[in-house]
């Protein structure tokens, strides 16, 4: 029974529980040494949430790649919003982008495919394939959208909670994952609540898709949230105008891996959050 639940973004469809958590604990466990802590965590003591396999299209093996999308699947509405928005951003944050300009206000098949030309020139999207973006952009839309894909992610979390656990961490949709599992279930002894390269912040696509946009979630005493700034996803990095200054918000940088989880996890920022959660 895990004192740290952890739940992970999109792209994990071909990955599973066991390669999870041999990738986050021993990172996990430097974050605490990079806080100080007194005493560390076991690999027992953190559990790792899966739910990537229900995106994984049925009857299909690790070998086999992913289906052949292209900027034609990307769905009008909330996927090619989204698409737009991480176009801004990565403009924002990265010279090599060219910006969206008026025309963008129109969407169109050629502004999607403008858009996806742009941001695979961008450093945060480097080495993702097309194919693989607008399969992320339909897992984001899949969850926020569909009531039944909901359901069955909060299911596997709420099924890894226990009365031992003490920190609940989510990187990327896990974050929203576990916002909305905190915001459902006041009466687990959950104490702290860490996210990394949020989206939580997004206005029309994510936040004012939350049961209950802008509520504290839960019963949690603190709630850290931590951003690269290059972090594309992590579109606003200070939730406080939306969620409270409670949130205790922290800029890190991660270097050419701005949204990776492992970059996140062992910062002393991510350390010190489950050391105070946990009581190390």
């Amino acid at each position: 029974m895990a004192r740290v639940v952890c739940i992970h973004g999109i792209g994990q469809q071909y990955a599973g529980e066991r390669q999870l958590h041999a990738a986050w604990h021993p990172v996990l466990a430097d974050g605490l040494l990079r806080a100080g802590a007194a005493r560390a965590l076991s690999a027992d003591d953190v559990r790792c949430v899966f739910y990537g396999d229900l995106f994984r299209p049925p009857g299909r093996t690790l070998a086999v790649q992913d289906p052949p999308l292209t900027a034609s699947d990307v769905d009008e509405g909330f996927e090619a919003d989204l698409l737009l928005a991480l176009w801004a951003e990565a403009a924002r944050t990265d010279e090599a982008v060219l910006p969206p300009d008026a025309r963008t206000l129109v969407r169109t098949p050629q502004t999607v495919q403008r858009a996806l030309n742009a941001l695979s020139r961008s450093r945060f999207f480097s080495g993702v394939a097309l194919r693989g973006l607008v399969l992320d952009l339909k897992q984001v839309r899949a969850y926020l959208c569909d009531p039944a894909v909901r359901g069955a992610v909060q299911e596997r979390v709420a099924a890894a909670v226990t009365d031992r656990t003490r920190v609940v961490v989510g990187h990327s949709l896990g974050s929203v994952v576990a916002y909305e599992a905190l915001c459902a279930h006041p009466d687990w002894p959950v104490r702290a609540l860490l996210t990394l390269g949020s989206p939580l912040g997004i206005r029309h696509l994510v936040y004012d898709r939350l049961p209950e946009p802008g509520a504290w979630p839960g019963g949690v005493d603190a709630w850290t949230n931590i951003a690269d700034e290059g972090d594309v996803v992590a579109l606003v990095k200070d939730l406080r105008p939306l969620f409270g200054d409670r949130v205790a918000c922290h800029l890190v940088h991660n270097g050419s891996r701005a949204h990776d989880a492992t970059r996140y996890l062992d910062t002393p920022q991510a350390g010190r959050a489950v050391t105070d959660g946990c009581g190390l």
